[in-house]
């Protein structure tokens, strides 16, 4: 009878478990060639240089400006963008939202700088002013509002004007009306757009609204859980932020009609932006992670601007956007015939979302040449 020949393993004859440990090595190895491939097309992408504002020839137009600075304002250092094709054009300071939004200018040009010295202020503890040492609860609305006017004495004193020019967006608005109502001798006027009022409400009319449309196209995985997480004038849960934004942009109400995707639309054009560093990318999300919806979010929960901010000395001109659910249209329309102020202009931009100066940057434009500069309202809605 014949005995059954036992392989005995030797040297040539790997393991398992050598095998595995050949293919976490190998695994490993692509891993790291990978991330370092990324890091350098990041790096290539990442001069952190503000770009010059150059003529046919190549050359950078004698009088304009475009800086990336950084200036002490009430003891901490802030970072921002200066960018006129003509430094002696009115002086345009720019209040932001629940994040800077310069970077976005890459794809989506504004044109402001062809009429005014446009200030993009990267607020306390967000983009390029972001600082692990500035704790979120440090960074409160009167600390913001001291900041804007620390900021727009600033560009007072450097540009040499009596009154600059106050644009705010968004979240920016809540912070920005209040500004230009107790210090309307800093400002020519206060444009507002995308204007805060009423936070509750417009977010009611938004989960309503986005209930009914993805009822109506058959999506019932996002009806599901806007279902579980309905929104009242109680209470906005934190399963309806958890899907809000996503759903937003899936119904082209979200940043603007043609942007679809927070992922595509913002998170990578933000690391393809060549006038951040990359630590200023990585600092523009941190800030906004630890910010949230935004750093004034409970705030604009608690007060409604239409009931507590409507006496302005000095002209008014609200940008609203037909398909905003973000800040509310019909609330901010509703805003805007309560405020008594010297002038006061309602615009409305038919085909943008959120972003109306960047969706339809030529009526803003026009907008801005032909009746803010002029203190005029020949171009706003009619009654």
């Amino acid at each position: 009878m014949n005995k059954p020949i036992i392989k005995i393993p030797t040297h040539n004859s790997p393991s398992f478990v050598q095998k595995i440990g050949r293919f976490m090595l190998t695994f490993i190895s692509i891993l790291l060639a990978i991330i370092v491939i990324l890091t350098g097309v990041l790096l290539a992408f990442s001069p952190g240089k503000p770009k010059q504002f150059l003529d046919e020839n190549g050359n950078t137009i004698p009088g304009s400006i475009s800086e990336k600075i950084f200036v002490k304002i009430n003891g901490v250092d802030q970072g921002m963008f200066i960018k006129g094709r003509n430094v002696d054009n009115p002086v345009l300071l720019y209040l932001h939202g629940g994040m800077p939004e310069y970077f976005l200018t890459q794809n989506y040009p504004t044109k402001l700088e062809d009429d005014f010295v446009v200030v993009w202020w990267e607020q306390r503890g967000s983009g390029i002013s972001y600082n692990d040492s500035i704790s979120k609860e440090s960074i409160t609305l009167e600390q913001l509002i001291s900041d804007t006017l620390a900021v727009t004495d600033y560009l007072r004193n450097r540009f040499h004007r009596e009154k600059i020019y106050l644009m705010a967006h968004s979240g920016g608005t809540f912070m920005g009306i209040q500004v230009a109502a107790m210090y309307p001798e800093k400002y020519i006027a206060y444009i507002g757009v995308s204007q805060i009022s009423d936070t509750h409400e417009s977010e009611k009319l938004n989960y309503d609204f986005m209930l009914k449309e993805f009822k109506a196209n058959g999506n019932t995985k996002m009806v599901q859980k806007l279902e579980a997480a309905p929104v009242t004038m109680e209470s906005i849960p934190a399963g309806f932020l958890a899907v809000r934004d996503v759903g937003m942009h899936s119904l082209g109400i979200g940043t603007m009609r043609d942007m679809k995707s927070v992922m595509t639309g913002i998170f990578l054009p933000s690391l393809l932006f060549r006038e951040y560093s990359l630590m200023d990318k990585i600092n523009l999300w941190r800030g906004k992670i630890r910010n949230g919806v935004s750093v004034f979010w409970e705030r604009s929960l608690d007060m409604v601007l239409s009931q507590q901010v409507t006496e302005l000395d000095l002209p008014v001109y609200f940008f609203e956007a037909a398909y905003d659910y973000t800040c509310n249209y019909n609330v901010a329309k509703d805003y805007f015939e309560k405020i008594n102020a010297p002038i006061k202009g309602f615009y409305t931009f038919q085909n943008s979302a959120h972003s109306p100066i960047s969706e339809e940057p030529e009526k803003a434009a026009q907008i801005l040449r032909e009746d803010v500069l002029l203190g005029q309202i020949n171009l706003a809605d009619q009654e």
